[in-house]
């Protein structure tokens, strides 16, 4: 090693130590990484296992490139602590997908005297202050989100000088690159402008712990590539081995959701420390939580659905070890360094053994052991299914965007929902990936069409759907199977150097008892079984009803509006979730309700007559919403709710013409459109109606947008109805 390479190391190992600890020392791999960086300029790519210290790459990398031209002479103490100097490079910008990790790599920064400061969603207000203090040249490590690098403003204002005065870029979690990822964000292809952009001999680094061996070429192969679009000089790859020498890795196969729920609040006590129980659905997550918290438990639920105070207050919750466990959707699947977490849980399996994987790998980085356990069940392929029906659209929805959209006059995600049947989040995705792809760019107001020709690469997408079904198989069997579970994994992610690892269930035998006492066994049932969750009230229209011909918009009249309404359970509950499925599928048989969903509607009107929230009134009749797809099973069970309550059956708002658009997986706009002018309320109905002195409980199976009970009850308001009871068997969702 040359004297000036030498030198470059010990100052590294220096920064290091302020980082990590008087003990630390830089592995093999983290040097060559940092050389490569800080010495040679070039492009990384760091594939290593979860705590293997890649973040400490980049912020040693950091403070040598800040302090200026390594390797330069001898550095007083003084300069040695300083984190920048006048000849130093420009700041570091790291790419960072989780709101849990920048707060988290803020901190570690600190300790190394780096100062860091990030610009996302949630600071707003700060940012003119961040944009000053950088062009200032007192912002050692900038932290952004990839949405950001789509935001009109920081696209367009902040972003070209940030790429111009880089000193490093960092890609963290970069296996969201690649298509081919477990976790692919279309945003991080954005990724691409801010590479070109970079002044020629700009080092680079992605650092990732879940990339197999065809994520781990894509990714090389788009950093590697030049601003016209032509490779250059190959990344540097560094994939170390996989192994996680803390994690005890088991599965437990228990029968249903009240086994599950009851064997982690008899056993939750009994692992070590603190820790994440991970579930696949924001219902699942909140119900978990509440009941555990009802067993005397402190835990606290963790979702993408909660407000960032909210989530702020529970991961410092988790991490000052006041609360046992976070019960979390894959919101906090990347990023929460925590490294004595000592448990990691999942009710339900995740899709892919690479996701399983990435989320484990959040125990055990700082203890000797930690357990992760796997408590699988038959409903995890229902939601599988449901999250893989909002991947990239059929090419007709696609080419009916495309054709809306102008070059000159922005268009709102809201306003073009009217025009294609999508929801929210997946029309957003799809227009991200277009613009990505150069076929529409986004603009203040929304988004315009570039007039450049675009083709729907359906081979490629259907390469991916069926890479996606290979996971969920490749899932379903390390569930079952008899081999080392740790190389399992280590086999999915393409690690040549797995081997058995002699501490998982399958390795050393189970520690874990599948007996579930009496006590727990009733306690979750009496939980699950509890039937009722609310049908919200809707208050406004879509926007942009009017483009397509309904001349609806702004906000409903009260007068028209239903009252908040009831289902029996969610289609994605725990506890009801699975006899809902079977009755409502796509699937199941037109049939007679159930006696045991009629028991349950019973428990519902019960608690909103006389519980917390009851309604104003108590209902003078009961209306069905026919339906054509379950019309014995609406009917049946209006007759039986009349029948129970002693309430007339007064008749059924029907569907005319056409079946209303839109359904479970369309978007607002879309089934309001469907639905306008589909439904009516019979004239012998209607002055039935008309005479009432009391709210009429309108019935139906399933709620999924909503719009269904929304406008039948808006219908049934006109016709002189006082208030209108939604009653459902079922919410979607």
């Amino acid at each position: 090693m040359s004297d000036e390479r030498t030198a470059v190391r010990e100052r590294a190992e220096a920064v290091l130590r302020r980082l990590a600890g008087d003990g630390a020392r830089l592995r093999d791999d983290q040097w060559r990484a940092i050389e490569a960086l800080v010495v040679d300029k070039r492009r990384v790519l760091c594939v290593q296992r979860t705590g293997w210290g890649k973040s400490a790459v980049y912020f040693v990398a950091t403070a040598l490139l800040r302090a200026g031209e390594p390797g330069g002479g001898t550095r007083s103490a003084t300069e040695e602590s300083a984190a920048t100097g006048p000849a130093g490079a420009g700041p570091t910008v790291i790419v960072s997908p989780l709101l849990a990790l920048m707060r988290n790599q803020v901190e570690a920064a600190a300790r190394a005297g780096i100062r860091a400061r990030t610009i996302n969603s949630a600071n707003l207000d700060e940012w003119d202050a961040i944009t000053a203090e950088i062009h200032d040249g007192a912002v050692d490590v900038l932290l952004i989100s990839p949405e950001r690098l789509n935001n009109p403003e920081f696209r367009d204002t902040i972003l070209p000088r940030l790429a111009a005065t880089t000193g490093l870029l960092v890609v963290d979690e970069a296996h969201c690159v690649s298509d081919w990822g477990h976790d692919f964000r279309p945003d991080y292809r954005r990724l691409r402008t801010f590479l070109a952009n970079l002044p020629a001999g700009t080092p680079v680094l992605a650092t990732t712990a879940t990339a197999n061996a065809r994520v781990t070429a894509d990714v090389a192969e788009q950093l590697s590539t030049d601003a016209s679009g032509r490779l250059g000089e190959d990344a540097l790859v560094l994939r170390g081995p996989l192994d996680r020498e803390s994690l005890r890795l088991a599965v437990l196969d228990l029968p249903n959701p009240t086994h599950r729920l009851g064997w982690l609040a008899d056993h939750l006590d009994g692992l070590p420390g603190s820790g994440i129980i991970y579930t696949l659905t924001v219902a699942a997550a909140i119900e978990t939580a509440e009941f555990l918290t009802a067993r005397g438990y402190a835990v606290a639920s963790y979702t993408g659905q909660a407000e960032d105070a909210d989530r702020r207050a529970a991961e410092q919750d988790l991490l000052d070890n006041k609360i046992k466990a976070l019960v979390a959707t894959s919101a906090l699947g990347m990023g929460f360094d925590k490294p004595d977490l000592g448990f990691v849980v999942h009710l339900g399996a995740p899709p892919s053994p690479i996701a399983y994987y990435q989320q484990v790998g959040r125990a055990g980085r700082a203890v000797e052991h930690a357990d992760v356990l796997l408590l699988p069940g038959a409903e995890d392929e229902a939601i599988w299914r449901y999250f893989a029906s909002l991947a990239f659209p059929p090419e007709d929805q696609v080419r009916r965007v495309l054709d809306a959209l102008d070059p000159d006059r922005p268009m709102s995600t809201q306003a073009l929902e009217p025009i294609v049947d999508l929801r929210r989040a997946r029309l957003e995705l799809m227009l991200k990936v277009l613009d990505v792809d150069g076929a529409v760019r986004r603009v203040r107001g929304g988004w315009v069409a570039t007039g450049q020709p675009w083709v729907y690469d359906e081979a490629r997408l259907r390469r991916v759907a069926e890479a996606r079904t290979a996971e969920q198989r490749a899932m379903r069997e390390y569930a079952a199977t008899s081999t080392c579970r740790m190389r399992f994994l280590r086999e999915c992610l393409d690690d040549p150097e797995a081997t058995d690892c002699g501490r998982c269930d399958r390795c050393a035998g189970p520690w874990f008892e599948a007996d579930v006492p009496a006590q727990a066994l009733d306690a979750a049932g009496a939980f699950l079984g509890r039937p009722g969750v609310p049908v919200p009230v809707k208050k406004l229209w879509p926007t942009g009803l009017e483009a397509v011909g309904v001349p609806l918009k702004g906000r409903i009249p009260p007068a028209e509006q239903t009252l908040p309404g009831r289902a029996v359970g969610r289609l994605s509950d725990l506890g009801w979730g699975d006899r809902l499925r079977a009755l409502l599928g796509p699937d199941a048989p037109d049939a007679e309700v159930p006696a045991e969903l009629v028991g349950a509607v019973v428990e519902v009107l019960k608690d909103w007559a006389h519980g917390a929230e009851p309604w104003p009134r108590r209902p003078v009749g009961v209306v069905a919403v026919a339906s054509r797809r379950r019309p014995r099973l609406v009917r049946s069970l209006a007759e039986r709710i009349a029948a129970v309550g002693r309430l007339p059956l007064l008749g059924a708002v029907v569907p005319v013409g056409e079946e209303a658009a839109g359904g479970a997986w369309g978007n607002s706009a879309q089934r309001v459109r469907g639905l306008h002018g589909t439904l009516e309320i019979p004239s012998e109905l209607a002055a039935t109606v008309a005479e009432l002195d009391g709210p009429v409980l309108l019935v139906d199976d399933l709620v999924d947008s909503g719009w269904t009970m929304a406008m039948a009850g808006r219908l049934l308001r006109q016709s002189g109805a006082p208030d209108v009871l939604p009653l459902a068997l079922a919410v979607a969702g």
